[in-house]
């Protein structure tokens, strides 16, 4: 019985440990610019990092919600991805294609007819490293 609760004790305090947080790097066409973007979910992080190691070759580009504002590690552009949304990928709608310059440019638009429902996912984007911050 004893085993059995402190299986329990421990399942429970492994639930309760947080998850990795890492940042990562792409570029799209038209700009060496770097846009970063915050991971907490392991598996992501995990498929991130197969990515730049070359082992991922399918779900490559990356997609998330965009959240209009700067943040500390992605100084250089005045929106973000929501981390909770994003995600990888192979094919996505065109609407919601864009490069990194013209979605900053035209931010004022975002969420309306341009990249509806602020859906953002880059076909050229390519992750470019791993960020310390």
């Amino acid at each position: 019985m004893f085993k059995l609760v402190l299986f329990f004790v421990a399942t429970l305090a492994a639930s309760f440990v947080a998850a990795e947080t890492a940042y990562f790097g792409f570029i799209t066409q038209g700009t060496q610019e770097e846009f970063v973007f915050e991971l907490n979910d392991d598996a992501k992080i995990a498929h991130a990092r197969r990515i730049l190691s070359g082992e991922e070759t399918d779900r490559v580009h990356v997609l998330g919600r965009i959240i209009k504002g700067s943040q500390p590690y992605n100084p250089k552009f005045h929106f973000s991805f929501d981390s909770n949304t994003i995600d990888f990928f192979h094919y996505a709608p065109k609407a919601c294609d864009s490069s990194l310059l013209y979605v900053e440019y035209h931010l004022s638009e975002v969420c309306g007819a341009f990249l509806p429902n602020c859906q953002y996912c880059p076909w050229a984007s390519k992750l470019t490293r791993e960020v310390n911050v």
